[in-house]
């Protein structure tokens, strides 16, 4: 699938849910609307209570006024990046996803300008960056490991412009990828396996050589 035709594919693929119940919280997916889109991503403020630090989409709870799911990802776009909803062309949404927290998060999928003007809320965000479409499709997963009590788990991740794609964030872009761009990426839900971990290993050791 050649670059300039993907923001074609998402357009003619995705929908918005005829029924869909209000989601506990909401993601909005912008993409640039150019030859090379690219998804626009944020690093979560370290100063926050929960998923400081972590690379996610513009979104957030549901606010009592709040009259949809659109409403609150656009909303939760706004007050963090300084989207102008008004420069979003909305396409669709993706399947609902339950955050490790039991939130229900609904992804709401815009095309956004190449070269709209962002602000990044110091309080909630700490950078904003964008990473490319066709990249975070063909990238292959990297383990990240998650230190628990007596044990590491390692979770498939991307990683892009220093940053680490992984949990939620991670599952909405395959999910993305699936129901936007009928391309199914390998995704597995752990990545712990012997022969994972040993070539991994070798990999670190032929960087030191």
């Amino acid at each position: 699938m050649q670059d300039h035709l993907l923001t074609q594919v998402l357009q003619q693929r995705l929908r918005f849910s005829k029924r869909t119940q209000p989601a506990n919280a909401a993601v909005l997916i912008a993409i640039t609307n150019e030859a090379d889109p690219k998804i626009l991503l944020t690093r979560r403020s370290l100063y926050l209570n929960n998923h400081a630090g972590e690379v996610s989409f513009p979104g957030g709870k549901r606010d009592p006024n709040d009259t949809s799911n659109i409403v609150v990802a656009l909303r939760e776009a706004w007050e963090e990046t300084a989207l102008n909803p008004f420069d979003v062309k909305l396409l669709g949404d993706l399947p609902m996803e339950r955050a490790k927290s039991g939130l229900l998060v609904k992804p709401v999928v815009g095309l956004i300008p190449p070269n709209v003007q962002l602000i990044a809320q110091p309080t909630e965000i700490d950078r904003i960056f964008y990473a490319p479409l066709r990249k975070l499709m063909e990238s292959q997963p990297i383990p990240y490991e998650v230190r628990l009590a007596h044990q590491s788990i390692y979770f498939p991740s991307l990683r892009v412009e220093n940053e680490v794609v992984w949990g939620l964030t991670a599952r909405i872009l395959i999910s993305l990828f699936q129901y936007g761009l009928d391309y199914q990426k390998n995704w597995p839900f752990l990545l712990n396996s012997p022969t994972f971990k040993s070539k991994i290993f070798n990999k670190s050791q032929d960087i030191q050589k």
